[in-house]
């Protein structure tokens, strides 16, 4: 999908609302609609509020199905009282999954066989973090990897929860010519970054770009509903991993729809101030600040990405490369602003390029180097 470049003064033209702040409308998301959403929930009670909030001119009512989740620890059985959809597992120690499984209790009580996890995972850090689709089990028992410790998990459900009503803007949303979904248009619940005493768990923090990292999330192919899971990541992130928000600046789906991550503000680029600094993101741990994540869904372990999904990655890596005035063929020094840290690395490089990871996937990172052939030639 070519998207035609549009100088950065349209991604706002002709609306009469501001991008950030509303939840976004399954409507809209099944639909989609790059959508803009119109005021930025500044604390859980206002974001609570957005709920109910009657529609600014310029925006529609619409419903979204509240997320549903249960969190767990160790490896005791898990029973859920709603049709699980995804289960989330982290764990400290080694990355490698080996050892490690997952059996599933289906709607009748049955148990499955067990299952081993993945090596494919993208984790941060120190361990291995999953998530894994499971169509609407009732419960779940995990088996740790060996080795692991502190085995942490997630029952969530993102697709029949409770209806909310939220006021949803009807613009298409663009950054430099490139469409996406706003975090609003995705269903991104903003109470989901504040904690019980309604302070923001990770205030945006903002530095000079430097780099660009790809990632694959390593969740299912052919995923017959992409917004939905940008959801329980989002969940998992925020509240498994402890982020208070999703790790990722932004992520694309196998159709080429590009999605929001990271929510950073009120400027009128996503990902970004008004001064045209990152917010920093939790997806490279140690190398966050100024390194921009963006993760293809799927698992590119044993196949690449769909050609729509690699067009929009090579559209908006060149809106990026060309936003902050670099070369994507080059390399750098990697500096950490708050470490100090160095890493030599490719402008546009693979999450294993920075650390021990599967991610993001051996046939996607042998491509790296033809995508930024790709996204020079039309820079």
């Amino acid at each position: 999908m070519t998207v035609p470049s549009l100088p950065p003064a349209s991604h706002r033209a002709g609306s009469r609302v501001t991008r950030r702040g509303l939840i976004g409308a399954a409507g809209a998301v099944a639909a989609g609609a790059a959508l803009a959403p119109a005021a930025r929930a500044g604390t859980s009670s206002e974001a609570a509020a957005a709920d109910t909030a009657a529609p600014e001119p310029g925006t529609k009512s619409e419903t979204f199905p509240s997320t549903r989740a249960e969190t767990a620890t160790g490896e005791a059985p898990v029973e859920a009282a709603f049709p699980i959809g995804y289960v989330g597992v982290r764990w400290t120690g080694p990355r490698e999954a080996a050892g490690g499984g997952i059996r599933l209790t289906g709607a009748d009580g049955g148990k499955g066989a067990w299952q081993a996890l993945s090596d494919d995972g993208c984790s941060d850090g120190d361990g291995g973090a999953l998530l894994i689709p499971v169509d609407r089990a009732s419960g779940y028992e995990l088996r740790a990897p060996d080795g692991a410790t502190d085995l942490r998990s997630m029952a969530i459900e993102t697709t029949r929860g409770p209806a909310r009503k939220v006021a949803v803007p009807q613009d298409t949303t663009r950054v430099r010519g490139v469409a996406y979904l706003t975090r609003a248009a995705w269903g991104a619940d903003e109470k989901l970054r504040f904690g019980s005493d309604g302070a923001e768990i990770s205030p945006q923090t903002y530095h000079p770009f430097q780099t660009l990292t790809v990632h694959h999330t390593a969740t299912a192919n052919g995923d017959p509903d992409p917004a939905a899971t940008v959801r329980a990541l989002y969940h998992v992130h925020a509240i498994t991993n402890g982020w208070g928000d999703i790790g990722y600046h932004f992520l694309i789906d196998e159709g080429g729809q590009i999605y929001e991550g990271r929510y950073s503000g009120e400027s009128a680029t996503p990902a970004h101030d008004d001064g045209g600094k990152l917010v920093t993101g939790f997806h490279v741990l140690s190398f966050n600040p100024g390194n921009l994540g963006i993760a293809l869904l799927g698992n590119l372990t044993k196949q690449g990405p769909t050609a729509a999904a690699r067009d929009a990655l090579t559209n908006l890596l060149r809106s990026m490369v060309r936003m902050h005035g670099v070369d994507p063929e080059s390399k750098v020094t990697y500096t950490s602003p708050t470490t100090g840290r160095t890493r030599e690395v490719h402008e546009i490089g693979g999450h294993r390029d920075w650390m021990a990871t599967e991610c993001p996937g051996a046939v996607m990172h042998g491509e790296l180097a033809a995508l930024r052939k790709a996204v020079a030639a039309g820079s």
